[in-house]
């Protein structure tokens, strides 16, 4: 079995995947999902303010996703999340550029009204070669107790 609620440690990180971002995919995620001139070419990129192609945010926050259920959820008790808080896009991702996904755990607590599972509060740092942070999210997922009705340490009074 993967992780589960009793895995997951307030304060602790897990370094979930590296993805390198190319012309091609960026253009073909943006001509279907964002079609803004900054995303769809060069040229546009170019005339804007970022000053050459960059991928969406939207794609950065897809790309993080599949990293996260291939390499981290995968096999997991997870039980999907009733949302994301805060997205931050602070740097753009360029052509090139390799994204560090790292999952940091923030608070977690067992349900009230059912005990079976706990919430489990996360920031995703999205981090590019140079050690730069380009994007944060701030959510909360759904883990299943292994043994439910136990008191867990780091639980959230």
């Amino acid at each position: 079995m993967g992780v589960s609620y009793e895995d997951l440690e307030v304060g602790k990180s897990y370094e979930i995947g590296s993805h390198t971002f190319g012309s091609e995919e960026i253009v073909q995620f943006a001509q279907q999902y964002d079609p803004q001139p900054f995303h769809l070419s060069e040229a546009g990129g170019e005339a804007s303010h970022f000053g050459g192609l960059v991928a969406s945010g939207w794609h950065t926050c897809s790309v993080m996703m599949g990293m996260l259920v291939r390499n981290f959820l995968d096999g997991s008790t997870s039980m999907g999340s009733p949302g994301i808080d805060e997205i931050r896009w602070i740097k753009p991702v360029r052509v090139g550029d390799t994204l560090t996904m790292t999952n940091f755990v923030v608070s977690k607590r067992v349900s009230e009204s059912k005990p079976d599972r706990g919430i489990v509060q996360t920031r995703w740092e999205g981090r590019n070669q140079h050690g730069e942070t380009v994007v944060t999210v701030t959510s909360k997922g759904l883990f299943g107790l292994r043994h439910p009705g136990v008191r867990h340490s780091g639980d959230a009074s």
